[in-house]
């Protein structure tokens, strides 16, 4: 299993974009669906979208669908999170993870928490003005 890390989190004001990278140590993240998951304090871990491990399909929460853009970069092995727009309800810690399937991972849903693992430590987005 790949060991996952988070970067690109910050304080940003309302409206304001961020860019989280998900990059692996340890075996790569090509042949891997991702998703990204964020909790806030004192809530639930939910997922926020995922890309697919062979096709690079996506799936958005309804709540960031339209602000936020799941992209892979296979050259370099690494999957981003664009945050555009970004509201006071969306600070959090953003965690991405590695699908559990034994095949392939079609990102049909929004991913669930149980069905990833491999998680990195986390990037902290706050938005406050």
């Amino acid at each position: 299993q790949p060991r996952l890390v988070e970067s690109g989190g910050g304080l940003v004001q309302p409206g304001g974009s961020l860019r989280l990278s998900c990059k692996a140590s340890g075996v790569g993240l090509r042949s891997y669906a991702i998703g990204w998951f964020r909790q806030a304090p004192g809530k639930e871990r939910e997922g926020v979208s995922c890309i697919s491990s062979d096709d690079d399909t996506t799936f958005y929460e309804d709540s960031v669908k339209g602000r936020f853009t799941i992209s892979r970069d296979r050259a370099s092995d690494t999957v981003y999170l664009q945050m555009n727009a970004l509201e006071p309800e969306d600070p959090a810690i953003y965690y991405c993870a590695v699908d559990r399937a034994l095949g392939p991972y079609h990102c049909l849903a929004s991913p669930s928490p149980g069905d990833f693992q491999s998680w990195g430590q986390g990037t902290q987005v706050t938005v406050s003005s």
